[in-house]
């Protein structure tokens, strides 16, 4: 009878999702889950969507709550880590600061001068959490979702000696892209793939038990195909490779495609964080949240099935002995030879009742090798800044970017990262 704690459990969206989908598994929903958030009002009703939720299921699942992560944690056998430190407010200043100084960001929750603020608001959070998972359920499997993925599961295994994997939609998502754009049901789709979060590369790709690479290339001539992709169909015709993240993601980890306002509108979506999106973002939230407490009061149904979410499969998985492959994101112990040792990759992992088996993967083709390289060296050194409290290794992070290095000269860098550090003073430990 496991104990699954979520922390970060007050989103009408990803909590519930989860929630669903640990009642759809007889071997975990006989236990108990431990929710834990800030926000009172939200925990309470999510507590209450739970038990809703739990009952519909006919199961005896136990719900626990509260805004004080040491009150659930002992006993946990899982912790599901999905926060957000700063709100979206701080996103918008990650966009609207660099974007002064011509970084154009898409998202800015992995890389660049977004990215790297982003982290240096919540790693200190992460790891204070994962300083009690030592202390109060040192056994425990920690499961990783805020971003920047790979900045915060480098933190962990270089600052705690919890065992932890960062999980992502991107490599399940993209295939089922991949199959829609090849004509395949997705269910068929066979692939293998390696190398860092939100840049892996899909290294095989078969249908059938043949080659679908070919078919790839022949559906990028398909005008209307190669138009929801065109970055990342850009990657693969330049570099041979189709990569996990999208199109709006993949534009800002490289210096291609944002370098100037006629190649972002070329090739990239525009940023999607301005005052009038952030309007949007909070109406919709709020419109959730309000939905949901109108669902509670009425005594109606709350509607929920089985995702696609890996979590809940590797829980399952380990519970039952029931193997189940998947990528995750684990320190690099020689799994991908020619990127750093101890950096953290995104590879195969089997998942079964003596836990997890990261595969070795082997060398990466070196041209796919130097495009993650040029991401990791960025993450190492926003780490190590986090660890130490060093501010000089923040900039020289944010100077090794690769969008930033091709947009903004290096004295101006630093001018920009100055205002980064002044607008999120509130949320920063260095």
């Amino acid at each position: 009878m496991p104990k699954i704690v979520l922390i970060g459990a007050g989103s009408m969206v990803f909590a519930k999702r989860l929630i669903g989908d640990i009642l759809t598994f007889p071997a975990l929903s006989d236990g108990t889950i431990g929710l834990v958030d800030i926000d009172p009002e939200k925990l309470d009703t999510m507590a209450a969507v739970a038990r809703r939720m739990a009952q519909q299921a006919g199961t005896n699942t136990r719900i626990e709550a509260s805004a004080d992560r040491r009150d659930v944690l002992p006993g946990a056998d899982y912790v599901i880590i999905s926060i957000r430190v700063g709100g979206v407010e701080g996103v918008i200043k990650d966009h609207e600061i660099p974007m002064r100084y011509g970084v154009d960001h898409s998202v800015a929750d992995t890389m660049g001068p977004g990215g790297v603020f982003y982290f240096l608001r919540n790693g200190p959070a992460i790891l204070e959490i994962l300083r009690d998972v030592e202390k109060l359920t040192p056994d425990a499997l920690v499961i990783q979702y805020t971003n920047p993925m790979a900045m915060n599961c480098w933190l962990a295994n270089e600052a705690t000696s919890v065992r932890n994997v960062g999980l992502c939609h991107s490599v399940q998502g993209t295939a089922f892209r991949l199959a829609e754009y090849i004509g395949a049901p997705r269910d068929e789709v066979r692939y293998w793939v390696a190398g860092i979060n939100h840049m892996a590369w899909f290294l095989q790709l078969t249908w059938q038990g043949k080659d679908a690479y070919p078919m790839l290339w022949q559906a990028m001539q398909d005008p209307d195909i190669y138009a929801r992709d065109k970055v990342r169909f850009e990657v693969m015709r330049h570099f041979g490779y189709f990569v996990t993240e999208s199109t709006r993601h993949m534009s800002e980890y490289v210096p291609y495609f944002r370098r100037t306002p006629e190649l972002t509108a070329q090739y990239a979506p525009p940023s999607a964080a301005n005052l009038e999106n952030y309007a949007a973002w909070r109406a919709q939230r709020d419109e959730s949240f309000q939905r949901m407490r109108e669902l509670l009061a009425s005594g109606a149904e709350i509607p929920f099935e089985r995702t696609h979410e890996y979590c809940t499969f590797i829980l399952n998985a380990i519970e039952t002995d029931t193997p189940f492959s998947f990528n995750g994101n684990v320190r690099n112990t020689g799994l991908i030879t020619n990127l750093p040792p101890d950096c953290v990759v995104e590879v195969p992992i089997l998942a079964n009742g003596t836990g997890l088996h990261p595969c070795h993967v082997g060398k990466l083709p070196p041209e796919l090798a130097a495009l993650n390289a040029s991401n990791i060296y960025v993450q190492e050194l926003a780490v190590q800044a986090l660890l130490t409290g060093n501010r000089e290794l923040v900039y020289r992070a944010v100077q090794l970017d690769p969008l930033t290095a091709a947009t903004v000269a290096l004295p101006d860098i630093r001018k920009m990262v100055d205002e980064l550090f002044v607008a999120h003073a509130d949320y920063l430990t260095i």
